[in-house]
């Protein structure tokens, strides 16, 4: 790649991680963005995972260091996720052109539903829950693992979900076990894609740089205009892409 398009993409990561902290999403911008810079879609889909691998592992030290982890079940959980993120990496290795294409347009239709319209967790910080579902939500796990390894996007929306509503996590054990989930899974895909194809390592660490950024500014800055403004921008670019995605 030349320098300029990783220039291009970090800062494309910076907006990508403003994003992830302030409404969610930002992996959305991210691939479609190296799609258009005619970057193969399975080399796109494995660069991407290491932006991914250094927010989650900035996220999990920064729980780490406010006193909240559990590596027992993280550990557990994460393993039945690396399951399943085996069988899909390996199924996004193959999926390429207009295929990919569609998929990926379509999953962002369904993401920006779900932004739409998804209930937020209630905090219910005041003590931590006790797991429940143990069984069930590992099984989930495998799922969301296979999803995860697969595209990454929108696995928030699946990861969320089964923390909360199958093993009644509240909303500070759901972010810290889904970061250490998403952090282990994201090590065994990268690890995948890395052998099986040619990753654009400079522009992954130019992601990750921008990523790093954005989040740090999203989580120190108040936004004017509020969320709602900054999802309606989003979803605005967002249709941009599905169109040129399906059609162009």
């Amino acid at each position: 790649m030349e320098l300029w398009q990783i220039i291009l993409l970090m800062i494309i990561g910076i907006f990508a991680g403003w994003i992830n902290v302030l409404a969610g999403g930002g992996s959305l911008l991210t691939v479609p963005m190296m799609l258009f810079m005619d970057i193969p879609a399975p080399i796109a889909n494995g660069t991407n995972r290491i932006a991914i691998l250094a927010q989650n592992i900035t996220a999990v030290y920064a729980f780490f260091r406010k006193g909240f982890s559990d590596f027992k079940l993280s550990l557990s959980l994460s393993a039945a996720a690396s399951i399943g993120a085996v069988a899909g990496a390996f199924l996004g290795v193959e999926l390429d052109g207009v295929w990919f294409d569609r998929i990926l347009a379509i999953v962002m239709i369904i993401v920006m539903i779900l932004m739409a319209t998804g209930k937020k967790i209630e905090q219910n910080i005041n003590e931590n829950q006790q797991p429940k579902n143990l069984f069930l939500g590992h099984l989930c796990m495998v799922g969301a693992g296979f999803w995860g390894g697969f595209i990454q996007i929108g696995v928030g929306f699946i990861l969320m979900p089964i923390l909360h509503r199958v093993m009644g996590f509240n909303l500070i054990q759901v972010n810290m076990y889904k970061v250490f989930v998403v952090l282990s899974y994201t090590i065994v895909a990268l690890s995948i894609f890395a052998t099986q194809l040619q990753l654009l390592w400079w522009a992954g660490l130019g992601l990750a740089l921008g990523n790093s950024i954005g989040g740090w500014y999203g989580a120190h800055t108040t936004v004017n205009k509020g969320e709602t403004w900054i999802k309606a921008v989003m979803y605005i670019a967002l249709s941009c892409f599905i169109v040129k995605l399906l059609f162009f």
